[in-house]
């Protein structure tokens, strides 16, 4: 009987170019929308004639949904595949979008934002656990590709809605256009999107345990380092005098640009040395990127430290996530999952930590934190990448 067996056609369907596509039309979505809402926020303010406060409480419902979201797709995923959660997440994002422009009022708006964080959260969680399948049919590094491509989404979302209200172009018709090219790329992925493997029996929570616990943290320390330079980048170059407060953005801009291409570099870099050393002298490098920030007399060399910390940084999360995938101390939906949480979490609390260290020992002492922080990278590289019983040589 010449009849393939399901998991052998779901492995050669995850192979096939057309799931890879597929991956990185998911991460351009996530990255695209998430971005298109970030030039929309001041209309909103001044929309609902709200002050700061408020709308810090109305932002934090992104973080509310995204994280509770989070919570429950690592186990539905586990139950009925990733595909599903990927469509919904998507469409979902793209259809919550133009409505983020008409909300007129506080617990409306409010409302809108715990969805489109839903959203978001849920497709964050699924696409990555696809990732995972199709880099390991793959058997290829991947995952630092399909990363990069949420970069891409991020810078174009930003641009294109920018672009389109700088127009004079309608806040609801800017909103829609950027939506329907969410749409578009929903449905060209939704075909080439695999059937994942589904369990009747997979648990609706599973608390994090062995490597998965160190994976996480390390996950959460490489997201609160991002999310703090995102927030205080500026402040720290403009405090020391090292640029003009209308320069202040320039250091996260390097920081971003050199992520996004050492991510598009990574799979291939990754293919010749290994996951190990790609954890180890990414951190050691990331470190050195503060470093030189921190002792840099001049403009030069702190854009320098920002570019070394992105090149650094930029392809230690994608081997977390491939360590997720290949673990065996819990399922891989589930780990994947909490990896996810708690980068997600990492990213929101790390500005607040940073502003109360700053607080005591100042904005540079709180960098140097940092710095330390992002040592337990290159510490925990071995341990991390130890290779496991019955796992695919890449």
């Amino acid at each position: 009987m010449n009849a393939r067996s399901l998991p052998e056609q779901r492995a050669s369907e995850a192979a096939h170019p057309a799931a890879r596509l597929a991956t990185r039309l998911a991460f351009l979505v996530a990255g695209f929308g998430v971005a298109c809402w970030a030039p929309l926020v001041p209309f909103a303010k001044q929309r609902l004639g709200v002050d700061d406060g408020v709308l810090g409480m109305l932002l934090l419902c992104i973080g509310l949904g995204s994280v509770f979201a989070m919570m429950m797709t690592g186990a539905l995923s586990a139950r009925y595949g990733s595909k599903p959660i990927i469509v919904a997440g998507g469409t979902g994002l793209a259809a919550i979008l133009p409505l983020l422009t008409v909300a007129d009022t506080p617990v409306a708006l409010g409302i809108a934002l715990l969805g489109f964080g839903a959203c978001l959260g849920s497709l964050d969680v699924a696409m990555n656990i696809h990732a995972v399948e199709v880099e390991r049919a793959a058997q290829q590094p991947l995952m630092s590709g399909f990363h990069a491509l949420f970069s891409v989404g991020g810078f174009a979302g930003s641009l294109l809605m920018m672009f389109l209200l700088s127009m004079h172009i309608g806040m609801l018709l800017s909103a829609s256009l950027c939506a329907g090219l969410m749409f578009g790329a929903m449905i060209v992925a939704r075909p080439r999107l695999i059937e994942t493997a589904s369990a009747n029996d997979a648990p609706l929570f599973a608390v994090p345990r062995g490597i998965v616990l160190l994976l996480a943290a390390l996950a959460a320390i490489t997201f609160l380092v991002e999310g703090a330079l995102l927030d205080w980048s500026a402040l720290l170059l403009t405090s020391t005098g090292i640029v003009a407060a209308a320069q202040g953005g320039l250091g996260y801009m390097g920081f971003s640009i050199a992520m996004t291409a050492g991510r598009f570099g990574g799979d291939a870099l990754t293919a010749r040395i290994g996951d190990r050393a790609m954890v180890y002298w990414g951190g050691l490098l990331a470190i050195a990127g503060f470093v030189v920030l921190l002792t840099a007399p001049s403009a030069v060399g702190a854009m320098s430290g920002f570019v070394l910390i992105g090149l650094g940084a930029s392809n230690v999360v994608p081997v977390l996530f491939r360590r997720a995938g290949t673990q065996h101390a819990m399922p891989s939906t589930l780990a994947v999952a909490a990896i996810t949480m708690t980068g997600y979490a990492g990213h929101l609390l790390g500005p607040a930590g940073v502003g109360f260290v700053a607080k005591e020992v100042g904005l540079s002492g709180a960098f140097w934190l940092l710095a330390g922080l992002l040592c337990f990278v290159p510490v925990c590289a071995r341990r991390v990448t130890a290779r496991e019983p019955n796992e695919v040589r890449q």
